[in-house]
Formats: structure tokens, sequence, C-alpha cells
């Protein structure tokens, strides 16, 4: 994993690392960012600078009065333990899903309750707010996910494997942006099932009958 991790590719655009500096993103988005950083030097590196320019301009902005009892309120839920839950799910080394993602993900991918898609594709919606909708994708080697396009913003990061479409070559930790001008068929390259995070924000634009049926049922 660690040699695939130095090949890394396709990287987070900028737009999408302010965003995640400035908390404005989607948690699901937020999720395959957080994904990639644990995985990507170059954009934790770039995270760190739009930090720091945060940092600066909170520093420049003027204070903002809080409630007299905002400290006290706070200590009673530490103390009540209402705050941030006590238990997680189990880390496990070495795992396929890096650190932010093992949060959501209690296993590895063959303990998963994969659900079947089509085509012998299978999902895993993960639970995050509604403004956006992230699942893990398992596509068999050499097998292609339908051709479709979008009707908004779509994150794809390649955890395992690899896939190829008419834009390029997407291996373990790279990430493609996809938008509304991108239509493509993903196919993922023989010898290894290809392991995907995937967030969007607006449903996507299947061309086959077939697969805008199943949309209604699948939620992709």
């Amino acid at each position: 994993m660690m040699n695939d991790m130095k090949q890394i590719k396709h990287h987070l655009t900028e737009p999408l690392l302010m965003g995640y500096a400035a908390g404005t993103l989607p948690e699901a988005f937020n999720l395959v960012v957080a994904t990639h950083i644990s995985m990507c030097d170059d954009c934790r590196a770039a995270l760190v600078e739009y930090e720091a320019v945060g940092g600066e301009v909170m520093l420049d902005a003027e204070p903002v009065d809080i409630a007299e009892d905002a400290l006290a309120a706070t200590l009673a839920m530490i103390e009540a333990g209402t705050g941030a839950p006590t238990t997680g799910p189990v880390r496990t080394k070495n795992s396929v899903f890096p650190g932010p993602l093992q949060d959501y993900v209690n296993g590895d991918i063959d303990s998963l309750k994969w659900r079947k898609v089509g085509g012998g594709v299978s999902q895993l919606v993960l639970n995050t707010s509604k403004d956006a909708s992230v699942r893990l994708l398992r596509i068999p080697a050499g097998t292609a996910v339908p051709d479709h396009g979008h009707r908004g913003t779509e994150l794809t990061l390649v955890l395992q494997g690899a896939f190829t479409d008419e834009e390029d070559r997407f291996g373990a930790g790279d990430v493609e942006v996809a938008n509304e001008d991108l239509h493509h068929t993903p196919v993922a390259e023989d010898g290894m099932d290809c392991i995907c995070l995937a967030a969007t924000d607006a449903p996507l634009r299947f061309n086959g009958l077939v697969p805008r049926i199943a949309q209604r049922f699948i939620g992709i």
C-alpha cells in the first residue's frame, strides 16, 4: 500500500481543500477529503497552509460576545458525558479503510453488508448528513460501472485496485472530481476488485434504461 501512495497523481482541488479548512463542505464530502488527506502527503501539506491562512483571518476578525453561562454549560456537558460518544468502531491495523473512514465503517471489506446494485457492483451507503450522500463501492476486477453523467459534483476516491475511464487511470489514493461536464464509464482493472469511496450532492444521470430503473431503489 505504501508504494501505491507514492504514485498518487490525482489530488483534491483548491476549492475542496479551502472548503474543508473552512468547514463549509457537506459531511459526505468532508469524509472523502479527510480520507484522501490521510493518504496523500501533498494534499495534507496544502491543507496546513490553508488552515494557517484561516487562522490569520480569525485573528483579524472582530471579537464576538458569547453568553455569560457558555463556559459553565460546556463544563456541565463534559461532566455529564453528553459531549462525544465514549465508544466507537474498533480500528483495524493494515485495513484498506484509512483512519477517518474507519470511524464510519465497522469492519473490513469482507465483513461488511454489501448490497448488490447490478452488474456485479456492490455498495454500502454510509450514514452522514442529508445534504450529500457517500457510499463505498466494490467493483469486481474487469467490471464496468454503467455509463453515466452527473447532475452535481461527485468525488470518487480509490482505496484499493484501480479503474480507468475516458479521462484517465485512477489508482489507490487518487481522487476523481466529476461535475456536469463529465460523462464516463469507469472500468475496474483486472487483478483486484476496485474499492472506492464516492460522495455525491445530486443523483447521477444514467443513459441505460435498466440503470435508470434501478436508480430509484439504490439511491445513487
